[in-house]
C-alpha cells in the first residue's frame, strides 16, 4: 500500500522513478490484462488478438511552448507522438480520445487550428478521433491523449524480450529534434531582448520540422513484417536514447554495448550541433522526442536486416552484469547514464 509518511519530494525520484514507486500498490483484477503498467502501452486480450491502450499528458509550460508552436502543429503532435507508442508494441493504432482543458485565453479559433492540427494526423494514420472531454483551466493548455490500437497475439513486441547477443537496433536518425527546440529556445530568448527582431532559422528546416512535427514510423514495423523480423524487444525514442536503453535493460535483465561510431545523425544536424557547441554524441544519446524506434533482434536476424536503409545496428545485449556501455570512436568504454527528459 502507499503509507509514506513525511514529507518526500517528486524531484527526488523523477517522472520514471514516481510511476515505479506508484505502480508497486496497483493490483491486476481482470484476466484479460495481458500487460498493464511498464510498456509503452497497455496489453488487453481481446479474443483473437491484443488490444493496445496509451495515453499521454501534454501541459503547456512542460511538454510545450506556445511562443513558438502552432497550435496546428501541437495537435498533429499530440496525436502521433500517441500513435508511436502503439507502433511500438508493433501495433496498428486505430482510435484515439482526446481531452483538452484551456483558459480563456483560447478563442475559439485557436482551438479549431489544434483540432485541425489533429485531424490531419489522424486522416494520415488511418486513426478515428472517437469522443473525449473539454474543460476549463485556471491558466494554459493541457491535452490528454488516448490512443488504441490491436497486434496480433504472435507479433506483440514488448521492452522485456531482449536476449544477450541481440542485435541493438534505431531507425532513421537521431538528435535532430533535440536541436530543432534548442534552435527555437534561442530565438524566442533573442526576441524576448529584443521584440524588434525576426527570428532566424533559415537552413533549420529539418530540425524544426523534426521537433515539431515528428511522425510515427509505421513504415519499420511494416518492412519488418516484410521481411520477416519480429524484434525481441522494442520501444520509440522519446526520451533519450540513453534512457530508453535502461528501460529495456531493466525490463529485459541484460546489459548493451553502444558504438558511437554507429549511431546515426542526419549531416545536416551533425553540422548544426558542431555550430552551436553541442556535443553529437550528447544530442544523440540525451535529445529525446525523435520517436525512432529502438529494438533488438537475435543476430540470427543480420541478414535480413543488414541492407535495409533505414534502420543502422548500433551495439549488442550482453549480460546483465556487464552493464550499459558506450564505446567511444577513440574506442574508450564509457559507462551509459540515463538523461534523458524529466518533466517532473
Amino acid at each position: 500500500m502507499l503509507e509514506n509518511s513525511g514529507r518526500t519530494e517528486l524531484s527526488t525520484l523523477g517522472e520514471f522513478g514516481l510511476i515505479d514507486h506508484l505502480s508497486k500498490s496497483i493490483q491486476l483484477h481482470q484476466p484479460s490484462t495481458i500487460k498493464g503498467i511498464g510498456d509503452d502501452a497497455a496489453v488487453i486480450d481481446a479474443e483473437n488478438k491484443y488490444q493496445l491502450i496509451s495515453t499521454d499528458i501534454f501541459v503547456e509550460g512542460t511538454h510545450f511552448d506556445l511562443s513558438y508552436t502552432p497550435l496546428m502543429h501541437l495537435g498533429y503532435k499530440s496525436i502521433v507522438t500517441n500513435i508511436s507508442d502503439i507502433v511500438a508494441m508493433n501495433g496498428k493504432a486505430t482510435h484515439v480520445l482526446v481531452s483538452i482543458a484551456l483558459s480563456n485565453r483560447f478563442s475559439l479559433e485557436a482551438v479549431e487550428d489544434l483540432y485541425k492540427g489533429m485531424i490531419t494526423a489522424c486522416n494520415l494514420y488511418g486513426v478515428d478521433l472517437i469522443g473525449g472531454d473539454t474543460s476549463s483551466s485556471q491558466k494554459g493548455l493541457i491535452i490528454n491523449v488516448t490512443c488504441y490500437g490491436e497486434v496480433a497475439k504472435d507479433k506483440v513486441c514488448y521492452r522485456s524480450g531482449c536476449k544477450p547477443g541481440d542485435l541493438v537496433v534505431v531507425s532513421g536518425d537521431l538528435g535532430a529534434a533535440y536541436l530543432g527546440l534548442h534552435i527555437l529556445e534561442r530565438e524566442k530568448r533573442i526576441y524576448l531582448e529584443k521584440p524588434d527582431f525576426q527570428p532566424d532559422l533559415e537552413g533549420n528546416d529539418y530540425l524544426i520540422q523534426r521537433q515539431l512535427r515528428p511522425e510515427a514510423r509505421i513504415d519499420i514495423i511494416k518492412m519488418l513484417d516484410e521481411i520477416g523480423v519480429t524484434p525481441t524487444s522494442m520501444m520509440d525514442i522519446s526520451d533519450g536514447l540513453s534512457s530508453e536503453l535502461h528501460h529495456i535493460a531493466k525490463q529485459s535483465n541484460v546489459g548493451f554495448t553502444i558504438y558511437e561510431d554507429k549511431l546515426p545523425m542526419d549531416p545536416i544536424a551533425y553540422q548544426r550541433a558542431i555550430d552551436l557547441g553541442i556535443d553529437p554524441t550528447v544530442a544523440m544519446l540525451n535529445g529525446g522526442e525523435d520517436y525512432e524506434l529502438l529494438f533488438t533482434v537475435p543476430i540470427a536476424e543480420y541478414d535480413k536486416i543488414k541492407k535495409e536503409m533505414e534502420i543502422t545496428i548500433i551495439g549488442h545485449a550482453v549480460e546483465a552484469g556487464e552493464g550499459l556501455h558506450l564505446i567511444s570512436k577513440s574506442d574508450i568504454k564509457h559507462k551509459l547514464t540515463a538523461q534523458g527528459w524529466s518533466h517532473v
